[in-house]
């Protein structure tokens, strides 16, 4: 005699979220005591949900502060770490005053990395806290990570990728918490604007910074400025918000306010917004020498 369809119900997208979640918070228990390094963004506040779900006190999420980290930025990390409940630490990092990270060579992420879990290593250890964790995910494997090189050399565990959770997954599952930047999109470090071999420096930074704030004035939400040599920005946005950016009342705001930021030309990518889109200059030997899928 056939089932019924009762009797066979299938699971429901609610039941596979609610499943990730509570593998992701036994992997956490498992892991134990640990600093989390937390930026704020989307995957390293699930980590930190997480953590704190499996280890209460016993979790400290850990944002390091420096120039290349975005307006708003801090703030936000402050207020998604104060929902969460989740004790929350900053600390300088000095990624500036490395030669290799102002060069900006390709594996520039790696030295910014090193220098990040250079610092949590021993605080975690101060704080009795034997591990630190990352908020990298299973994608991030198929991307050019320099810095997840650096978390392998520093013994930092990636629950996310551990367990195989993606971008689409950990926005569910940061919606299944509610936590309110679910949707939030990726804000990497500013130096990530920079193309590469151009020198980073303090001005370059907030130069890409108040040039981004004024394209979301503008109503343009997921923006780049890429910052190539001779000061030329590359406005990347999605390819449905280019008719916004070529309003005229628009285009000839942006262009005086970012020429009064410092770019002495202003330019749009017709290839719309990607995420690592210098990642197609890096050499072949390089993509090699931090291939993260190995």
């Amino acid at each position: 005699m056939a089932a019924s369809p009762d009797a066979v119900a299938q699971d429901s997208p609610a039941d596979g979220v609610a499943a990730d979640a509570q593998r992701l918070v036994a992997l956490l228990a498992e892991i134990g005591p640990c600093v989390i390094a937390y930026s704020g963004g989307v995957d390293s506040a699930v980590v930190a949900q997480a953590a704190h779900l499996a280890l209460g006190e016993r979790a400290v999420a850990v944002t390091g502060a420096s120039a290349s980290l975005a307006a708003g930025e801090l703030e936000t990390a402050r207020r998604i770490a104060a929902a969460i409940g989740v004790e929350h630490r900053v600390v300088a990092t000095r990624e500036l005053q490395s030669a290799a990270y102002l060069a900006n060579a390709p594996d520039r992420c790696f030295h910014c990395k090193d220098e990040l879990y250079g610092r949590l290593r021993p605080l975690a250890s101060e704080w009795g806290l034997p591990a630190v964790v990352n908020g990298a995910n299973a994608d991030d494997r198929g991307d050019f990570r320099p810095g997840m090189t650096a978390a392998a050399q520093h013994a930092v565990r990636s629950p996310l990728a551990e367990l195989g959770l993606g971008k689409s997954q950990v926005r569910q599952l940061a919606a299944h918490w509610g936590l309110e930047i679910w949707d939030k999109p990726a804000t990497p470090c500013l130096s990530s604007r920079v193309a590469y071999g151009v020198e980073i420096t303090p001005e370059r930074l907030a130069r890409i910074d108040a040039a981004e704030q004024v394209l979301r004035q503008c109503g343009l939400g997921t923006v780049r400025v890429r910052c190539h040599e001779r000061e030329l920005a590359r406005l990347e946005v999605p390819l449905d918000a280019l008719p916004r950016l070529c309003e005229p009342q628009v285009r000839e705001r942006i262009v005086r306010e970012l020429r009064g930021v410092g770019f002495a030309y202003v330019t749009v990518d017709l290839e719309g917004f990607r995420s690592g889109s210098f990642a197609q200059l890096v050499p072949v030997e390089t993509l090699q020498a931090y291939d993260t899928r190995k």
